[in-house]
C-alpha cells in the first residue's frame, strides 16, 4: 500500500506488484470504486485474479485512505478522472497495450473517461450496475427522486448504524447475503465518506448532461467492452445496463459483451465472488487474443 502525491489530494493506492515484483510484467487491471466507498470491496476479486493479473486499486478523494485535508479537489467525472490518470502515469501503464480497466457504479463513468483518455493504453473496459435510460417523463420524475433520496440519506446518514435500518442498506445494496466482514465496509465507508464528495457524486451521476456524455463517452470506447448487470440490483435497474450494452451493440465496431446475474445485485463482486471473476477472466482473454490477432 502507498501514497501519491497530487495536485488534488494524496491518493492511496494498493499495487499487487509491490508484493509481488513479477507482477509488473502481467497485464493490469484498475478497479475504479462506485459512490461512497473505498477499495476495500475489490479485496475478493483481487485475490481471485492476482496470480494472473497485477491488480491495482486506489481511494477516489473523499472515501477510504486518500487524504483531502489541504487540497481542494473537484468533486466531478473530470476531476476523478484526474487523479486516476495520475495514478497511471505514475505506475507506468499509459505507454503499452496492458491496461484493463474495471469500472463500479459511479466509477463506470469516470473509467469510461479514462478509457479515452489512454486508447493505446487499453485492452478492454468493464462497467458493472452502470447504465442508461431512456429520457422519459417517468425516468426524468425517478431521477428527482432519487436525488431527493440521496439528499435524505446523506443528512440522517447515521442512522444506518442501527438495526433495523443497518440491514435495510445492506439488502439494498447486495441481495445476495454477504460476509459480516464486507457490511461492516459498507456501513463504515458510507456513514464515513466525505459529505461533499459523497453528495455531489450522487448529484453528478443523475444529471441529465452527465449521463447524455457517458453515452457518448461509452459509445466510443474503440476496445472491446463488457456490461456486467446483477438482474436482481435494488440500488439501480438493471435494465439501464441492457440498454447501454443493447445501444452500444448496435452502433460500435469494437466488441461488446454482456454478463447477466441473474440472481444478484448491485454487488457482484462480493454476491459471488467467483463467478464474477469468472466473467472477469473470459473478458480479460478475449481482449487480449483479439488485440494479439489484429495485423
Amino acid at each position: 500500500m502507498s501514497y501519491l502525491a497530487l495536485p488534488r489530494c494524496k491518493l492511496f493506492y494498493e499495487d499487487t506488484a509491490e508484493s509481488d515484483p513479477s507482477g509488473r510484467k502481467k497485464p493490469a487491471i484498475l478497479f475504479v470504486n462506485g459512490w461512497a466507498i473505498s477499495s476495500r470491496y475489490w479485496k475478493p476479486v483481487v485475490q481471485a485474479l492476482s496470480t494472473e493479473y497485477r491488480c491495482i486499486t486506489y481511494d477516489q478523494s473523499g472515501t477510504g485512505k486518500t487524504i483531502i485535508k489541504g487540497y481542494a479537489p473537484t468533486y466531478t467525472i473530470q476531476g476523478f478522472s484526474d487523479e486516476a490518470s495520475g495514478l497511471i502515469e505514475h505506475l507506468g501503464l499509459n505507454s503499452s497495450r496492458k491496461l484493463h480497466i474495471v469500472g463500479h457504479s459511479m466509477g463506470g463513468m469516470v473509467a469510461t473517461e479514462l478509457c479515452l483518455r489512454y486508447p493505446g493504453a487499453l485492452i478492454s473496459a468493464t462497467i458493472i450496475a452502470c447504465g442508461i435510460f431512456e429520457e422519459t417523463f417517468m425516468t426524468s420524475f425517478g431521477l428527482m427522486m432519487l436525488g431527493g433520496l440521496i439528499d435524505l440519506s446523506l443528512n440522517f446518514r447515521t442512522i444506518f448504524l442501527a438495526e433495523p435500518l443497518r440491514s435495510m442498506f445492506i439488502k439494498r445494496a447486495a441481495t445476495k447475503e454477504i460476509s459480516r466482514e464486507y457490511q461492516e465496509v459498507l456501513i463504515e465507508d458510507f456513514t464515513q465518506s466525505d459529505k461533499a464528495a459523497t453528495n455531489a457524486v450522487g448529484r453528478f451521476s443523475i444529471d441529465r448532461e452527465v449521463l447524455r456524455a457517458y453515452t457518448r463517452h461509452v459509445l466510443a470506447i474503440a476496445s472491446p467492452l463488457l456490461c456486467c448487470v446483477g438482474m436482481a440490483d435494488n440500488t439501480i435497474p438493471p435494465e439501464g445496463t441492457v440498454t447501454l450494452y443493447e445501444r452500444r451493440k448496435t452502433i460500435s465496431s469494437a466488441p461488446t459483451n454482456l454478463a447477466k446475474f441473474m440472481e444478484l445485485g448491485h454487488l457482484p463482486m462480493l454476491e459471488e465472488t467467483a463467478q464474477f471473476a469468472g466473467e472477469l477472466i473470459k473478458h480479460f482473454k478475449f481482449a487480449e487474443h483479439y488485440y494479439s490477432s489484429q495485423p
